[in-house]
């Protein structure tokens, strides 16, 4: 036998309370599945390999999901039908070699576990059979209570099965348990399924181990948030904040001035430097980056984007792009896919970006389209231009040198280029290249003609 850290995720429940047609562990926190949080604590608190235990409608999902939290060695293990926590362990053993040391088994819907909790469980552990976590939670409550021996735990009473006395008991079992793995399928093989359920209990381990004189030994946590579990859309919501919470919290002792956590909505996996200051109604994702001193809102979505420092984005929509040193974006402007606003630019009200490169000091400040679009640097952007990228079957491009002038309402229609230095008149529709330092008036635009001196 080899001597191995592996856990065991227990996934398969249906989550009916959810009234979901989505496996209950892939609902979203904060940006991210609710089994993530799980994955991403195990892997943090150093377990090499885990085992999901999963359905149908869960299984085709874990793989990408374990990627997604960075952990490299996840398997599944289908649980159909599903008899009891006992029965799902049972599934799980039957896909692994048989190891010496310790074997977690976690469920799969409590995304506020983290990794400390894990390795002081797993510290508890080497000593006894097991070591399981309990909190003390207020009554009534459906949780299984703990019944003790003086410092170590005699049996888990599930709530359904408990009589009046064990149902008084304030002390729960959160769910989370640190096996010596020999023992534990010594156990398991052993389970009855003679209760009010009918199903395989993986805590009436519990009894077994305590009656054949083996340790087992509560972990207790004064934080009963770390275990919440999530069953219907209000737990879900509650989970939600707890994260969110911990996050901005996070970022805010690293240097973040966030004005007001409560409507700021950040993902994991962003990096924020010191002395940036997120207002009030902001929400930042999808492994976004932003810079020394810049400011993001209020009233803002940024998702997928690189921002520079000094940078600011009011009240703005910026999504899978980049955002250089100190330009400016907003208010109200819409950057999307695949665009770059280069240092020093300015993007302002009611602009829309897609696909778009504006170079060092490009200002487009009102009421313009710059779609599938190169522009040079320091070119200024009338109001009411538009790139008029489609042609009715494919996108093309409009190419803008440096020091050029856009006139107001001119439209381009591309493919089309204008030259470093080049005017457009107001209004003008650009259907042909315009060449440096030329200066084009008109619709269809033409250059503009100097008078004869008189």
């Amino acid at each position: 036998m080899s001597v191995s850290l592996r856990a065991v995720v227990l996934a398969a429940g249906k989550g009916t309370r959810m009234k979901s047609t989505r496996p209950k562990v892939l609902h979203d926190l904060c940006g991210r599945a609710m089994l993530w949080y799980v994955l991403r604590a195990l892997r943090d608190a150093g377990v090499a390999h885990v085992v999901v235990v999963s359905n149908d409608e869960l299984e085709p999902h874990v793989s990408a999901v374990a990627q997604q939290a960075g952990h490299a060695s996840v398997q599944t293990a289908r649980q159909e039908p599903q008899l009891g926590t006992g029965h799902a362990v049972r599934i799980a053993l039957e896909a692994l070699e048989p190891a010496e040391g310790t074997l977690l088994i976690v469920n799969g819907d409590m995304p506020l576990v983290d990794a400390a909790l894990i390795r002081r469980m797993m510290q508890e552990s080497r000593r006894v059979a097991l070591s399981l976590v309990t909190v003390r939670m207020p009554l009534p409550s459906s949780f299984g209570r703990i019944v003790r021996d003086g410092n170590r735990v005699s049996r888990i009473v599930e709530e359904r099965d408990a009589d009046d006395g064990e149902r008084a008991i304030d002390e729960m079992n959160a769910g989370l348990y640190a096996y010596d793995e020999t023992k534990l399928r010594a156990a398991v093989a052993e389970l009855r399924n003679d209760n009010a359920q009918r199903e395989y209990y993986l805590t009436d381990t519990v009894e077994m181990l305590a009656s054949a004189g083996e340790t087992v030994a509560p972990v207790l946590v004064e934080d009963s948030v770390l275990v919440l579990g999530v069953n219907d859309r209000v737990e879900l919501a509650h989970a939600s904040a707890r994260l969110n919470a911990r996050i901005c919290e996070r970022h805010m002792r690293a240097g973040v001035t966030i004005v007001d956590p409560h409507t700021t909505y950040l993902e994991p996996e962003l990096e924020i430097a010191a002395d940036v200051t997120i207002l009030p109604n902001t929400a930042i994702g999808g492994k976004s980056s932003i810079g020394q001193a810049s400011e993001i809102g209020p009233n803002s979505r940024i998702y997928r984007t690189r921002i520079g420092r000094h940078a600011v984005v009011s009240e703005s929509v910026v999504m899978d792009s980049e955002i250089g040193d100190y330009a400016t974006v907003g208010p109200w402007s819409h950057v999307r896919s695949h665009s770059v606003v280069a240092t020093g630019a300015r993007v302002g009200n009611y602009v829309e970006i897609k696909a778009s490169k504006l170079g060092a000091g490009v200002r487009a400040r009102h009421l313009t389209y710059l779609g599938d679009a190169s522009i040079g640097a320091r070119t200024n952007v009338g109001a009411g231009t538009i790139t008029c990228n489609f042609d009715g079957s494919k996108k093309n491009r409009t190419e803008i040198g440096e020091d050029a002038f856009i006139g107001s309402n001119s439209s381009l229609v591309a493919p089309v280029r204008v030259g470093d230095g080049a005017l457009t008149g107001a209004g003008s529709v650009v259907i042909d290249d315009v060449p440096a330092h030329e200066r084009v008036v008109g619709n269809p635009a033409r250059p503009l003609r100097k008078k004869a001196p008189t």
